[in-house]
Parts: structure tokens; sequence; C-alpha cells
């Protein structure tokens, strides 16, 4: 794919806690009416949903109102639907796998549309669409401990034998996707230049929830 090959213009889906990063896939469970028509509507187009985050918890909307317009950040990834399976009780069930990171230059007017549209500009991440490093100087050891330390205080753990293989970019990428950080946070991680600047984030951010933690845990022991 190209940046001639990306639309003028893209829904979005304003979401935290849900991250896309190019070259990774983002399940997603629809079930909102108004996203269950951006959907179907994609499905018959070139199958593109753009991610963002919100900037406020005004971002984790009032989906009882479709014409609710959430702050949301300026930079987000189109998504290709991948996959799309309907549940007996009306649900959509899709893949999305990152394509490219995008500004947004204006949110078009939505005229009797339920969800949002915006002009993306593709240009400033046209690198997206090559293939990058899929391996870089990262310490795995020393990522993987901190979080299996961070998510051991929350009584969860990770089967690293399910990455073992995995490239540096697939590792970094899933575990800022799964990573349980604000969207501020996750808006930071996207908006890294490139895998390196990525993993430094992740690292930073792993290392401070970290912390935090273990002063919550002193406090609470104390």
């Amino acid at each position: 794919m190209t940046l001639g090959d990306l639309p003028d213009t893209l829904p979005i889906f304003p979401l935290g806690g849900a991250l896309l990063l190019p070259r990774s896939d983002l399940p997603l469970n629809i079930f909102e009416p108004r996203y269950l028509r951006m959907v179907s509507d994609a499905l018959k187009g070139p199958r593109l949903i753009g991610m963002v985050q919100p900037d406020s918890d005004q971002g984790l909307a009032d989906e009882s109102n479709p014409q609710a317009s959430p702050s949301i950040y300026g930079v987000g990834c189109a998504g290709r639907i991948t996959s799309f399976a309907e549940t007996p009780d009306g649900r959509m069930m899709i893949v999305l796998t990152g394509i490219c990171r995008f500004r947004i230059r204006t949110e078009v007017p939505r005229g009797d549309l339920p969800y949002r549209v915006v002009q993306p500009d593709f240009e400033s991440f046209k690198a997206d669409l090559e293939d990058g490093p899929s391996f870089i100087n990262l310490d795995r050891t020393v990522l993987q401990t901190a979080f299996d330390e961070l998510l051991g205080l929350d009584n969860m753990r990770i089967d690293w034998s399910e990455v073992a293989d995995a490239t540096d970019e697939d590792l970094v990428n899933v575990l800022a996707m799964m990573s349980p950080y604000s969207p501020p946070e996750q808006h930071a991680l996207l908006e890294a230049p490139d895998l390196s600047a990525r993993a430094k984030v992740l690292s930073a951010l792993t290392d401070i929830a970290l912390a935090e933690k273990k002063g919550h845990t002193r406090t609470l022991l104390n």
C-alpha cells in the first residue's frame, strides 16, 4: 500500500485503552449502534477505520448521545478490517490491522452519520508503509522482567513462551497495546517516531508504573 492508496476521509473510533500500532492487530468487540454502522459502512469501502485516543475523561464518552464529540488527540492510526464476524446477539467481532498513523487535518461535518469522520494527513508517517527494522538494540530480558513484576503486583502473568520467537517490533508493539496505561500514555507510545523511541517510551512508562505501584503497596502495608 502507498500514500496514494489511502483515503481522503476516514471514520474514527475514539476509544481509551485501545491502542493500534502499524503492523499490529487489534481485536475489537463492536456493540454500540453508531460503531456497528461505522463497521458496516467501512466494509463497503476500503475497510479502513482510524483509532484515536480521547484526551480527557470526556473521551470515554456519552454513548447515549450519538452526536457527542469528545475531545481527542490529533494523531491516530488507520487500521484495515482484516477479520470480522457477526454474533447471534448483533455484535461484530473484528480485527483491525494497523496500516499507517495520521494527523487529523480537520473533522468533516458528519451530516446524518452517527460516527465521526476526519480528513487525515498520512504524510508525516509515510515510513509506516515501509518495512522498518524488526530488531533493534532491545534488552528483552530487562523489559520482560519489569513487565513480569508490574503485572505480578496485580496477580497477572504473561506466557513469554508465546512471544519467544517474536521480533523486537512485535514484542514492543504487543506489550504497548496490552499495557494498562492511560490515554495520554498510550498516545505517547503512538506518537513515538520509530521502534527504538517506542521501546524507550514503553520502558520508561513501565518503570514509572512499577515505582508507583510499589510505593502504593508500601503505603498500604504501613
